[in-house]
């Protein structure tokens, strides 16, 4: 058990940004679902997520996190067989089945908390790789442990989340190391993946998302929609907004999920240009923090603990935004800390605690 010390060494410029990120968060939360019938009241849930996301955080903190690592084969055995489950239990909600149903309408998404596992899956592995750099064996097992449940998310089908996976896997590879000819085989192998990918594992209205990228105008009242509202929304907030509650994209109900996946448009309509310049910033400074814990860390292990959760949440940031500009495509990638979302919620949560762990064992030896 950690003492008064280990409190005073808590990173608490991380959870400072964290929560206010949060409260920025659930106030978009409730501007955008207020006047909801089906919506109402989950900013509450929200804050009751936040809560307990905390106490995992605080729990995870105090638990050595080469206990963890050394509890990974169990860990990753669990979170393919709740994956397996899904599949025969899971409650399909948007065409995708990733939800497991749990008590009173609460839903367990299993898909996000396989998140936590890789990061220490991909630390654990590569910890103990004692070459200077990763050689093709190494690096065949590991993409083979990662793209297992990769391959089991997307059948859900959830192509948003199952790419999240990947940041954290090259964080690591990239930190311990690869020739250049592994680079460009892994390049070559990406390339002709992406024409089998888009036959044989699309779906159609993944398709359609990716050629609305291209030109949204193209099914306007379709599958360009989001996109389309998602645009027209931001341009509108101009450099500062028109208020909480006063977003006409937002409380008209023209703007899709404005709590969840598009909270970035709808933020960025009632708060403009100005409100989203302090929300990226306050990204970058959560995402810098975790870099400086990840610097001092005590081992490789800490290290890649660190660089995975920062290089995941840093995709989710950016995917996310420039999905809402138009940048990206539509793929269902919450924003962290802000997106309406139990599970992603408390996920992050686990992981900051888990960066937070390697912080307070920066001294031992």
């Amino acid at each position: 058990m950690l003492g008064p010390r280990s409190l005073r060494e808590f990173d608490w410029t991380l959870w400072g940004i964290a929560l206010i990120l949060c409260s920025l968060g659930v106030l978009q939360i409730y501007s955008a679902t207020r006047d909801s019938t089906v919506w109402r009241n989950v900013w509450m849930k929200q804050i009751a997520c936040i809560v307990l996301g905390l106490i995992l955080a605080w729990v995870i903190s105090h638990i050595d996190y080469h206990t963890l690592l050394g509890q990974v084969p169990l860990f990753y055995s669990v979170t393919l067989a709740l994956l397996l489950v899904t599949f025969a239990l899971g409650v399909t909600i948007f065409n995708s089945r990733r939800w497991i149903p749990v008590f009173g309408g609460v839903h367990f998404q299993v898909s996000e908390f396989a998140k936590l596992v890789i990061v220490l899956l991909v630390a654990r592995y590569l910890s103990a790789v004692r070459n200077d750099r990763v050689e093709w064996i190494d690096l065949a097992k590991l993409c083979g442990l990662v793209g297992v449940p990769m391959l089991l998310v997307m059948k859900q089908p959830d192509l948003g989340t199952s790419l999240t996976y990947l940041p954290i896997l090259a964080a690591g590879i990239y930190l311990v190391g690869l020739r250049w000819q592994y680079y460009a085989a892994i390049l070559a192998v990406a390339l002709m993946m992406v024409p089998a990918g888009w036959y044989f594992y699309l779906k159609d209205y993944q398709k359609a998302r990716l050629t609305t990228f291209v030109d949204p105008e193209r099914d306007p009242k379709g599958s360009g929609y989001q996109v389309i509202q998602s645009k027209i929304a931001v341009g509108s907030g101009g450099v500062s907004g028109k208020g909480v509650t006063k977003g006409s994209q937002t409380q008209l109900r023209f703007l899709p999920v404005p709590h969840t996946d598009f909270i970035m448009a709808a933020y960025a309509e009632e708060h403009g240009f100005i409100g989203v310049l302090v929300v990226l910033g306050l990204y970058l400074l959560l995402i810098m923090q975790i870099v400086q814990n990840a610097q001092a860390a005590p081992d490789k292990a800490g290290i890649y603990i660190c660089m995975g959760i920062g290089m995941m949440l840093l995709f989710h940031v950016l995917v996310n935004v420039g999905m809402v500009i138009g940048r990206m495509p539509v793929t269902g990638i919450p924003l962290p800390l802000m997106s309406y979302g139990g599970s992603n919620i408390l996920t992050t949560f686990m992981m900051l605690g888990l960066v937070n762990n390697v912080r307070l064992r920066r001294f031992v030896n």
